[in-house]
């Protein structure tokens, strides 16, 4: 599982998100872009956060350290607005907390020579089905010179359909992996022309085995939270079922690529 610290102080609050996303410090020294747990999203918006973070990760890209942040809804005692204090009440016990990059800036559209990472973001978007890295809200920052990948909440649409009888539907799966995903709008859409030798690159990484650790790192907490899909080992086996189907097949590569 991801670590897990403690909340020590609630800095400031970060408006530009719908969710109200707020900066952190923890026991740990650390400080942290917090996603509550109590935010209008609920928690598989955190699970999204998770998967989709560890799997940049697992195929080379740079994207920032997760840890569950521990909050003490006390803290909200401290806080005079009471938007904040509201949240703050609403999320006890584990939320998610986003290493904060000092410094870092956002994507302006200019890449470094030679930089293969867009192509991977891309592969990444169409595979776990993420509609939001448009022009509008790239939800990419350049940080020490590197392209960071942030904000994975949008992916995975399916898991908000869970219902009683998800892990029994045999068919589920085989229907989110031919779930075609369209590129229009994403900030890498000129980069559809190198996905087939990022694919063959990437293709040979994601494994069953690396699928099964990704989930490994989401906290029981967080799935728990959805009992009519069974206990979270269940429900992380039905997260590797949805994503090993999807990796079997490449019907949700933009057409003109995967033709």
């Amino acid at each position: 599982m991801i670590p897990t610290v403690s909340v020590t102080r609630y800095v400031t609050p970060l408006r530009e998100g719908g969710s109200l996303p707020g900066i952190v410090e923890a026991d740990d020294l650390g400080t942290y872009v917090c996603k509550f747990r109590g935010a209008g999203q609920g928690v598989r918006v955190l699970v999204a956060e998770v998967i989709v973070g560890e799997l940049a990760r697992r195929i080379g890209l740079h994207t920032p350290d997760l840890v569950a942040l521990d909050l003490d809804p006390e803290i909200a005692r401290y806080e005079a607005d009471e938007e904040v204090q509201d949240l703050l009440k609403a999320s006890p016990g584990l939320n998610l907390g986003v290493d904060f990059l000092p410094g870092s800036f956002g994507f302006d559209g200019d890449l470094p020579a030679g930089a293969g990472e867009a192509a991977k973001v891309l592969w990444l978007d169409a595979f776990c089905a993420n509609v939001d890295r448009t022009w509008r809200n790239p939800n990419l920052l350049f940080w020490h010179g590197d392209l960071w990948v942030i904000d994975h909440g949008a992916a995975l649409y399916f898991h908000h359909g869970w219902s009683p009888g998800t892990r029994s539907d045999e068919g589920a799966p085989a229907r989110f992996a031919a779930q075609p995903w369209s590129p229009q709008g994403h900030v890498f859409l000129d980069q559809a022309g190198a996905l087939p030798a990022a694919d063959a690159e990437i293709g040979a990484l994601l494994t069953e085995d690396v699928l099964t650790d990704v989930l490994a790192q989401v906290p029981d907490a967080w799935l728990s939270e959805t009992p009519e899909v069974g206990s979270p080992e269940q429900l992380r086996s039905t997260y590797v079922a949805f994503l090993a189907a999807r990796l079997g097949t490449r019907q949700w590569l933009p057409q003109e690529v995967s033709a």
